[in-house]
């Protein structure tokens, strides 16, 4: 059995510990007041016994106040007097600075929390451990002098969770949609040098992934690109690769008849455009950017967004070889195929390609083929888009997400015209919805009370997301020349503030949520999937959007509701919520909560009954949401992996199919990985020869929207662990 420390360090449970530190107590304690050495020892077995019931590895401080709770039930008051005393002192001298052991422990790579903070950084690199050490330093002067201390306490008890404190210190924003199409067309600017329009295919995919890693390291969020940007440059290459043929010819004094020439044009061309993407695909996956990680990066695939028929076919070619290559997958350092984590790919289903007659279709069916092997793409449906994001004229667009998940609401710029790219998120605060529905309904269930603790807690998030905003107010572009000033986001003047790209809808600031699942249950008693507990699922989902709706009108700030996607912090926000009100059946006792507006994960139900009714909370999260169904190993089963697809189409905007493709390096298993538990923790084993090196395993799975490939804290894994099929 294991603790986590206080450096976050993680290490073997030690009952004398307790034994020891009660015995100082009660040593303190007068005669009279003491306890028996068997008082003594049966307070350390309980102890013993309820971390071992917790199936997590518990923090010193959790451990702290069961020991002192069982002090007071054996009636030793003085004793636990003086144990509490003696902790308060403790933690007086530990706050005198609140970094140095936690960065410490960072370097010896033994800090769990942060080794499993997130699933594609590795702790292990010299430029992670500088991020980290870094946004310890920020979190610190964050949480000490930058946020009220209201709101410090609050994300430390799981309340609400600040988002991305470690970068904070800075004048940096969460997520975007990069506007590469103005940056190739009309040159940017990168590290002083610049880039003027490309004059091929391949080097607009170069520049492209330059400008990728640029953003990355100007941000903390994820970011957005599309093909349709890059597909202008299909016919410069062609024209150009027309010119060498021509004078090729010419050179050697051969004639070539016009279909003769055009048949080998593009035989070249096809091969540029295989380089251009390889460049994009090896280049995304090996960059590493100033806080040590592969950019998290999404490349949109969306045929209508070409009006034109010829950019259409060009655009589609390479949206062809984008997937083929993604098949394909790339090589880890054994040599062998693995399915990589970036860049994250969309794939748009609309009427030009989703039925049998479509003249993209085996387009989809390539698409199908490549989610079946590698998780990717994901699905957006054209026709349930154009239906709900609808501009000021009532017209529909449909766009690319920011990253995995956070969507920009429809904008008009002053010409009357839509805009989406260059536009950015300024940051996410979420909302703890299991903790609002245990503190109302601590005694019995109580639905008025709910709602009086929901609307407190909405305005704190609300004053949380002022500060977020407050901190970009005033920013000016030279704080990132990239994306202010060279095209990314704007074309800034230098020395000119962003404060104007903050207010009237530009960019928008996202309240999040989660746990949607558990507070309906602990408030009504019935599942998302019962008819009572949809409606009031939906009345919750209706009242934060109403309070967004709210605070818009008021400030011209474009606040909006995003279904959060945790990965470290369902872990965080579950052990809060055992340490506050216990274990509560069906909410409290599992090591996660849910993501979202999720059903839960053990939810025995079908991949269609799932998409349809996540559809009806996926309208009411407008910020952002993503829907997954749980399916097996589909490659030999395509048709069904279209009929899913076909299915999202006409029921819901954005939605995946999460498989498993995982190998071991050991003995060259290519399946499913499993988890066990071992010695009281989750594990990844290959369950052909019981290799547990998690640096021998190569495991993807989404947790989040994007793929995750450097493994997950317990709480994390025990979700991945309980999931069902649905399919």
């Amino acid at each position: 059995m294991k603790i986590i420390k206080r450096n976050k360090a993680e290490v073997d449970f030690d009952v004398t510990k307790i034994v020891n530190a009660i015995t100082k107590a009660n040593n303190a304690a007068r005669e009279s007041e003491r306890m028996t050495s068997v008082q003594i020892m049966r307070i350390a077995d309980k102890v013993t016994k309820h971390c071992e019931n917790m199936s997590r590895a518990l923090s010193v401080e959790e451990i702290q106040d069961i020991v002192e709770k069982e002090i007071m039930a054996h009636g030793a008051y003085e004793v636990a007097k003086l144990y509490i005393t003696y902790r308060y002192t403790r933690s007086l001298v530990r706050q005198s600075n609140t970094t140095d052991a936690s960065i410490l422990t960072l370097i010896e790579c033994n800090n769990e929390e942060l080794k499993q903070e997130n699933s594609n950084k590795n702790p292990t690199v010299n430029s992670v451990q500088r991020d980290y050490m870094a946004g310890e330093v920020s979190k610190d002067i964050t949480q000490r002098l930058l946020l009220p201390q209201d709101i410090v306490e609050a994300h430390q008890q799981g309340i609400i969770h600040f988002h991305d404190s470690d970068y904070f210190a800075q004048h940096m924003h969460n997520c975007d949609l990069v506007d590469l199409g103005d940056m190739l067309q009309n040159g940017t600017v990168i590290s002083g040098t610049m880039i003027e329009k490309p004059h091929s295919f391949s080097t607009a995919c170069n520049i492209a992934t330059q400008i990728i890693a640029q953003v990355a390291s100007n941000q903390y969020g994820g970011q957005s690109i599309s093909l349709t940007h890059l597909a202008p440059f299909v016919q410069v290459s062609r024209e150009k690769i027309r010119r060498l043929v021509e004078k090729e010819m010419e050179d050697v004094g051969v004639e070539l008849n016009e279909e003769k020439i055009s048949e080998l044009v593009e035989k070249r061309l096809r091969e540029e455009i295989e380089r251009g993407v390889q460049t994009i695909q090896y280049q995304v996956v090996t960059l590493l950017t100033t806080n040590g990680q592969a950019p998290f990066v999404t490349v949109f695939m969306y045929l209508n967004e070409a009006q034109d028929p010829g950019l259409k076919r060009d655009l589609a070619m390479i949206i062809e070889e984008v997937l083929k290559q993604r098949i394909r997958g790339v090589k880890n350092e054994s040599g062998v195929y693995v399915t990589p984590a970036f860049p994250k790919l969309i794939y748009v289903l609309e009427e030009d390609n989703i039925r049998e007659d479509s003249p993209y279709y085996e387009l989809t069916r390539l698409a199908a083929k490549c989610t079946a092997k590698r998780m990717v793409p994901d699905y957006i449906s054209e026709k349930i888009m154009l239906d709900l994001k609808k501009d000021r004229n009532g017209e529909g667009h449909c766009y690319t997400c920011m990253g995995c998940r956070s969507f920009l609401t429809p904008y008009v710029d002053e010409n009357g015209q839509p805009k989406y790219y260059g536009r950015f998120n300024q940051g996410v605060v979420t909302l703890n919805l299991v903790d609002v529905a245990c503190t109302a309904c601590s005694e019995s269930r109580d639905e008025a009370k709910f709602w009086k603790v929901l609307d407190e807690r909405l305005e704190l998030c609300h004053r949380a997301l002022r500060c977020r905003h407050e901190r970009l107010v005033g920013t000016l572009s030279d704080a990132a020349p990239i994306l202010w000033q060279h095209g990314a986001l704007a074309r800034l003047e230098k020395g000119e503030p962003i404060t104007k790209l903050l207010y009237g809808g530009y960019s928008t600031i996202s309240l999040g949520y989660a746990g949607l699942w558990e507070c309906v249950y602990e408030v009504k008693g019935k599942k998302l999937t019962e008819k009572e507990g949809e409606e009031f699922g939906l009345k919750v989902m209706q009242k934060l959007n109403d309070a967004c709706a709210k605070w818009k009108a008021e400030e011209n700030i474009d606040y909006s509701i995003y279904g959060t996607p945790l990965e470290s912090t369902t872990y965080k926000f579950s052990k809060c919520l055992q340490r506050r009100f216990g274990i509560i059946p069906g909410v409290t006792d599992k090591n996660y909560i849910t993501n979202s507006y999720h059903i839960h994960v053990t939810e025995k139900i079908d991949a269609f009954k799932k998409l349809e009714l996540e559809s009806k909370f996926q309208r009411l999260s407008p910020g952002g949401a993503i829907s997954y169904v749980e399916v097996p190993d589909m490659q030999n089963n395509i048709d069904a992996v279209m009929g899913v697809m076909q299915f999202i189409y006409d029921h819901i905007m954005y939605a995946e199919l999460n498989t498993k493709s995982d190998y071991c390096q050991v003995c060259g298993f290519d399946g499913e990985i499993k988890i066990e538990e071992r010695e009281g923790k989750l594990t990844w084993v290959c369950p052909n020869c019981g290799n547990s090196d998690e640096s021998k395993l190569n495991v993807a799975r989404r947790t989040c929207g994007y793929i995750g490939t450097q493994f997950w804290n317990q709480g994390r894994t025990q979700e991945i662990r309980e999931r069902v099929l649905h399919l």
